[in-house]
């Protein structure tokens, strides 16, 4: 059975709480990357997508000198690095997102995308069906 530690990423890029839109925007641009935790002495404290730019700062005319903390989603599902791929999976389907930080003892360790379960060779098409549900629904949820 293959575990979350096996496929996460590890090595995250995050930013902090008194990091601005502009910067974290910036910083995705420069990794190529449309997620970015949000951590503050090694603790998860939220995460904000491109499209939580674009939603809750843009759309509402937030200025982009704002705090990232005022648009960045803070309940979050996460998992442990021992959760199967195949619980993850189930997870992302249920609750419609893309992305899980994967966190152990309140602290981000990596983090793991619909994506890298879909290279995987899960017996029980588990990464199919949840690319199948979440690409249903009309992407109004971000990253919880």
């Amino acid at each position: 059975m293959t575990h979350i530690s096996d496929i996460m990423t590890k090595d995250v890029e995050t930013c902090s709480l008194g990091d601005t839109i502009y910067e974290v925007a910036m910083r995705m641009k420069e990794l190529d990357v449309g997620v970015i935790p949000i951590v503050e002495n090694k603790k998860l404290m939220g995460i904000i997508t491109d499209r939580d730019i674009v939603l809750r700062c843009i759309a509402d005319r937030q200025p982009p000198s704002s705090k990232v903390e005022d648009i960045m989603s803070e309940n979050l599902f996460t998992v442990s690095p021992d959760t199967t791929t195949q619980e993850a999976a189930r997870l992302m389907a249920k609750e419609q997102i893309r992305r899980l930080p994967v966190v152990e003892n309140g602290e981000l360790v990596g983090i793991v995308a619909l994506g890298d379960l879909a290279v995987r060779d899960l017996t029980d098409n588990q990464a199919k069906q949840a690319l199948s549900e979440i690409s249903e629904d009309d992407g109004e949820q971000a990253v919880h």
